[in-house]
Parts: structure tokens; sequence; C-alpha cells
């Protein structure tokens, strides 16, 4: 790192876009064909943090995400707006992997790729929701980490941060290494042209292998995934409630007639 200029990693997720989930019954894996896939939404949130900071402090943006080949479409859209390079961490040995793979996969990946000033990820997937992959990756590469952050500023060397909590805002100084989990209400994500996105050269983009980055197969996959999920079942809508209206006394009566016709109480 030369002054203060920084080397920024933006973790990134293709998921689906989606009105309902539906899950295989066998896997309990979530069923992705034919889908539209767009970047999880946050982690444009992470991205468009990264493209901040490196204003103030000068580096470079690389981009990382895991999955199929066809996710370099994503990390092209990452480089249009803003970062300066992307891998593709593919290949059959990662399908299936729970958080904690995902994380493991995704740390060796980096340390493959090289040293980081500062990780940003977005706080949690739409399709996941778990929140976790993030701090598992900072576990994982043993470096500092603050969660859930609305703004951050950088100063001196260090930077200070405020994390929204579910009851409060917590500010927070910390130095790099660093990995941050970025809020979606952080800043206003700002659109790129297709045009832009077409341009980009598929020389920044790396596709690279768990055999380039020299990973253990067995932790990786649904070998490697200690999480069992032994039941899934669509969400069952409820019938909508009976409003009673009238006077009190006719509201009782009504609902005497409704519990009466139910069985409820006897006639």
């Amino acid at each position: 790192m030369k002054g203060d200029e920084m080397e920024y990693l933006v973790l990134m997720k293709h998921v689906p876009k989606f009105t309902r989930v539906q899950l295989d019954p066998i896997t309990h894996n979530l069923l992705r064909d034919g889908m539209r896939m767009i970047i999880n939404p946050a982690d444009l949130n992470a991205l468009t943090l990264a493209i901040q900071l490196k204003r103030k402090t000068g580096g470079r943006i690389t981009i990382l995400t895991m999955g199929p080949e066809r996710s370099a479409d994503m990390v092209k859209e990452a480089i249009a707006m803003g970062a300066d390079r992307g891998y593709v961490l593919s290949g059959g040995a990662f399908r299936g992997s729970d958080t904690l793979a995902t994380s493991y996969a995704l740390s060796s990946a980096i340390k493959y790729i090289g040293e980081f000033d500062v990780i940003l990820a977005g706080t949690q997937t739409v399709d996941g929701d778990t929140g976790q992959v993030g701090p598992e990756v900072a576990e994982f590469l043993g470096i500092n980490q603050a969660t859930y952050l609305k703004d951050v500023s950088y100063k001196d060397g260090k930077f200070e941060v405020l994390r929204e909590l579910s009851s409060s805002v917590e500010k927070q100084r910390v130095s790099t290494p660093v990995l941050f989990t970025v809020v979606r209400e952080a800043n206003e994500v700002k659109k790129v042209s297709k045009e832009k996105i077409e341009s980009i050269s598929d020389s920044l983009i790396k596709i690279i292998s768990d055999e380039d980055v020299g990973i253990d197969k067995e932790q990786l996959g649904v070998s490697g995934s200690p999480t069992v999920v032994k039941e899934v079942f669509a969400h069952q809508n409820r019938a909508t409630g009976l409003l009673l209206e009238g006077s009190i006394e006719e509201q009782v009566n009504k609902l005497v007639e409704v519990l009466k016709a139910d069985g409820i109480i006897g006639r």
C-alpha cells in the first residue's frame, strides 16, 4: 500500500429475482433454473461504499464471487460501476455449500488473489438471508470486522464506522485489515447502462477453480457443510379474519353465532 492507497475487495453474489421461493423437496436446495439473476442488492451498496472510499484514499477495487461461470456478467456490471477487476470462483465442488463451506472457499480464494486492506460485502443475501458469510470470512482470515454499516469515514489511517443495530446506532473505530458488511440503506446505488456493461473487456475477469486456489474439497459442498435441513415447506396463507361491526352487544351476539357455527361452543 502506497500512502493511503487501499486495496479493496467486494464480495458479491448472483441471486435469483423471485417473487416466490421454490425448493427441491429432496435436496432442499433453492431451485434456480429459469430464474432471472441479479446482483444481490446489499452487495451493490457494499460496492458503492467501496467506490466512495476509493475516491478518498485511492487504490483498487477487486470483485470476488462464487458461482457458475456466467456470473462473469455480474462482475462486468460491477466493473462498469467503478470496480477495477474481478474473479469468479467456479466449479462443481462448490455445489451445495452452506455458509461455513462458502466462507471457507471465499477466504481461500482471497488468500490466493492477494492481500487486501478492506473487504466489503452486503449484510445478507436475499436467497439465504443468514448474514453469516461476511463475519465467517473475517474469522477465517483472522482480521477485524464491523457489521451492519450505515456510514463510514476515513482519517489518519483508521476508519470510523456507524453500525445500525436493532435499537441503536453504534460508533466504532477500526484499523485495517478489516471486513465490513453494509446495510441496504447505507447509500444510493447508481445504475449503469447496458452499453457500458457490454464495453467491459473479458480480460478484466478471471475464472478460478478450487484446484487453482488449492482448496480442501472435503470442506466444500454437501460433505463440508454441517448445516442440516430437516424439513422444507411452503408458507400457507391463513384465511382472513371476520370483522364484527355494530354496537358492543351486536358484536358479541355475532361472535357467539360464529363460534356456534364452527362448533367451538354448544348451540
